[in-house]
């Protein structure tokens, strides 16, 4: 694993952000739009996507049809307090308090806010950052990359001593999941959409951008939680969702 010194500090507590609700039509399933806060004992603030562009919660009917989201699904609550600025706020946190930003990938539910925090760097894998445009969703791409200091992973690489970055394409080309080691918590595995539930697994990650890729790393970062005890906290999991602890709660 590679080492690049990007904090001055270790995670010392993870945050879930909860940036809405939205349901699947091929299956009916109910998933959460999750984000998240990773704070160090150096007082730094670390954003890991910011959930779907602002639009939705102004109007989700009219901007589903923009950007021919229905045909994949609904947006179910997407609302002011599911926004970057009101999860932050529940930590006692606002916009200017960001010191790092993470995009774990460029679909449509991550990548909304990516252009509001000017100034902060944006780690981001090579691969994702290669795209002419962010990935969107189903071939509309309306967004530019916006003008920031990025930080291209290559591979897996340690960000800080306990904040781990994992490359792990399949679900997108620059996919990225998490390890942390937490004071209390001890391993946590945030696998954002690498592996959006445990039913994937066994679903061999059908309908990938690259299913083998996907199955490949899935398994890798599975066995690494399971090889340092980690909780694993997935991407867009109904069953784990509903109790998930999240912002203001802070896993530490």
């Amino acid at each position: 694993m590679r080492k690049q010194s990007l904090l001055k500090g270790k995670p010392i507590s993870f945050a879930v952000l909860d940036y809405g609700l939205f349901q699947v039509h091929a299956n009916g399933r109910i998933i959460g739009i999750c984000g998240a806060l990773v704070s160090t004992d150096a007082g730094e603030h670390v954003l890991i996507d910011t959930g779907f562009p602002p639009k939705y919660a102004r109007d989700a009917e009219a901007a589903t049809a923009e950007d021919d989201l229905g045909s994949f699904g609904r947006v179910l609550s997407v609302t002011p307090e599911n926004s970057v600025d009101a999860q932050l706020a529940l930590l006692g946190l606002a916009r200017g308090d960001i010191t790092l930003m993470i995009q774990s990938h460029t679909h449509i539910d991550h990548v909304g806010e990516m252009d509001g925090f000017p100034g902060v760097p944006i780690v981001i894998a090579a691969a994702e950052r290669a795209l002419p445009r962010p990935l969107y969703w189903s071939g509309k791409q309306p967004m530019d990359w916006p003008e920031a200091q990025y930080i291209e992973i290559t591979q897996d690489t340690q960000i800080a001593p306990g904040f781990d970055v994992l490359l792990c394409p399949g679900h997108a080309p620059g996919q990225l999941a998490f390890l942390f080691d937490l004071p209390q918590t001890g391993a946590l595995l945030f696998t954002s959409d690498a592996i959006s539930r445990a039913a994937e697994i066994d679903e061999k990650f059908a309908g990938s951008w690259d299913d083998d890729l996907a199955i490949h790393h899935g398994a890798r970062i599975m066995a690494l939680a399971e090889d340092r005890g980690a909780k694993v906290i997935f991407g867009h999991s109904p069953e784990q969702w509903p109790t998930l602890r999240k912002a203001p709660a802070r896993f530490e």
